[in-house]
């Protein structure tokens, strides 16, 4: 693990927290010494400050993205949605807002080694995606929760896939919009409340545990209610 922030506090809480949960972890105070520990010391998982001394922590993620797929949790302040955004179109897998709570991030910490372990055993792409009792059948276009059949647009069945191919992972509206919607697409965030909505609808999502989740300001990410991961 490596834990980038150059607040010696935090290095020192989220530091102690892996390594009682038996992980390695490396640290760095600033970005260019964190792209020199992903590149010589290969590790499992970053948890990346935005706020860094010498590099912005976008920055930072787009420069190890060039090379590695190595899961990346940033930490932002409260009110940084511009900047927690622009981390994860270039690159981060997930985000945890400061002051944040040591169990959320260990669970995101689990959440991203599960993901890079199913990505490195799988041999081709999964054409079922499953999330808790959500079933998306990729190729017959066809999706269903605990075996109720999902009556869904087209456009609606590509904006639940996209989100259950990358489950528990946050992506932004520009993504989302350019992927569903097409490359032109990328402001237009009035299209995504209007599907969420009729989603969350079809879904039958409960409001206390919600599976399609709404980050505000930033986008949207689709979690297991059961776990909220």
């Amino acid at each position: 693990m490596l834990v980038v922030d150059d607040e010696p506090a935090i290095l020192r809480a989220v530091g102690a927290a892996l390594g009682a949960r038996h992980h390695r972890v490396l640290t760095a105070t600033d970005g260019r010494a964190a792209i020199e520990l992903a590149a010589t010391e290969t590790p499992d998982v970053i948890v990346l400050d935005l706020g860094l001394p010498d590099l912005d922590g976008a920055e930072v993620c787009a420069r190890i993205r060039e090379w590695s797929s190595v899961p990346i949790i940033v930490l932002s302040a409260d009110g940084a949605d511009d900047r927690k955004v622009a981390a994860l179109d270039a690159g981060a897998d997930d985000y945890v807002t400061k002051p944040f709570s040591t169990p959320e991030l260990l669970a995101r910490v689990r959440v991203a080694l599960r993901h890079a372990r199913e990505a490195g055993t799988a041999g081709v792409e999964p054409s079922v995606l499953r999330v808790g009792d959500l079933e998306v059948d990729l190729p017959h276009h066809r999706a269903s929760v605990a075996g109720r059949g999902l009556d869904l647009t087209p456009k609606e069945f590509g904006f639940l896939a996209l989100l259950a191919s990358h489950p528990g992972r946050v992506l932004t509206h520009r993504t989302v919009l350019q992927a569903v919607w097409g490359p032109e697409y990328g402001t237009e965030t009035q299209y995504l409340r209007v599907y969420a909505s009729q989603l969350r609808k079809k879904l039958r999502d409960d409001p206390e545990r919600p599976r399609l989740v709404t980050e505000p300001g930033v986008g949207y990410r689709l979690v297991d209610p059961s776990t909220g991961v």
